[in-house]
């Protein structure tokens, strides 16, 4: 579920980093918000990342 629908973003996985170097797993989970769009097939509700709100990938519903 964690995706966006327009450009793919996805949760990615890296480690954090102690003082002492010592590595664990963490996740970076990008920032979906769900949105009322507007697409060719009427109107949908779906995850969209904020980068692709702001940028005006995405035409909102009313």
């Amino acid at each position: 579920m964690a995706e966006c629908s327009i450009c793919g973003k996805k949760k990615v996985t890296g480690n954090n980093v102690s003082h002492a170097n010592n590595r664990t797993k963490r996740v970076f989970m990008p920032n979906l918000q769900k949105v009322k769009m507007q697409t060719a097939h009427g109107i949908r509700r779906s995850s969209v990342c904020t980068r692709c709100l702001r940028s005006g990938k995405v035409k909102k519903a009313v």
